[in-house]
């Protein structure tokens, strides 16, 4: 249906506009949204993608390998440590909705930083407790982050802090892995825990 513009009343047209433009305004705000990215390891990423997807604020998490020097490395070829990988996750967030520091907070929260190369019943080093960052303004969050909740555990802290050099993006079948089996044993036995243990943690404002 046409509308006749001419024929509208004087107000009824310039709240029409003002519409308009708000609506145009708010498209180019979404456009406009600058996210940045985080790359953790804190286990099985199967894990940690589900508990990051909960985060407001987090746009996206993939699944992933980093931290090893082979190149394209597979499912495979990283459960074999033989490529020096670590399974993680990259998530890209609104910097304005969740601060680095709370990504952070929730990191430590999720998993167990003291245990080397292990979480629960997953053992091996593609397990190990790792923060990849992508700038000198993470490495510095990250390190003082590590030091403060340090001082929360009897045992020493293992995780690794290094630059992030490539990033692999898994398989697509470990992609939002949770949401598509949420009847797997691994999902209902350990994930659903966790993420019912982490609520609290996972609603907690910015700051």
């Amino acid at each position: 249906m046409r509308v006749n513009f001419k024929a509208l009343p004087e107000t009824l047209l310039i709240l029409l506009i003002l519409i308009l433009t708000n609506n145009s305004k708010s498209m180019d705000d979404k456009e406009n949204v600058k996210t940045e990215l985080a790359t953790f390891g804190s286990g099985c990423f199967w894990c940690s993608e589900a508990v990051f997807r909960l985060v407001p604020g987090v746009i996206s998490v993939t699944n992933g390998y980093a931290g090893g020097y082979k190149k394209n490395p597979t499912y495979k070829e990283v459960c074999s440590e033989n490529t020096g990988h670590a399974e993680v996750v990259q998530i890209e967030y609104d910097p304005i909705k969740v601060s680095y520091k709370q990504l952070l907070k929730i990191f430590w929260k999720s998993h167990d930083p003291t245990s080397l190369n292990r979480q629960g019943a997953d053992i091996g080093t593609q397990y190990r407790s790792i923060i990849l960052y992508h700038n000198e303004y993470q490495m510095k969050i990250a390190e003082e982050s590590k030091a403060a909740i340090s001082k929360q555990f009897t045992k020493p802290i293992v995780t690794q802090i290094v630059p992030l050099t490539v990033f692999y993006k898994a398989e697509e079948y470990h992609q939002d892995f949770y949401k598509k089996n949420p009847d797997y044993g691994y999902c209902h036995a350990v994930i659903k825990p966790k993420l019912d243990k982490l609520q609290p943690v996972l609603n907690q404002k910015k700051n």
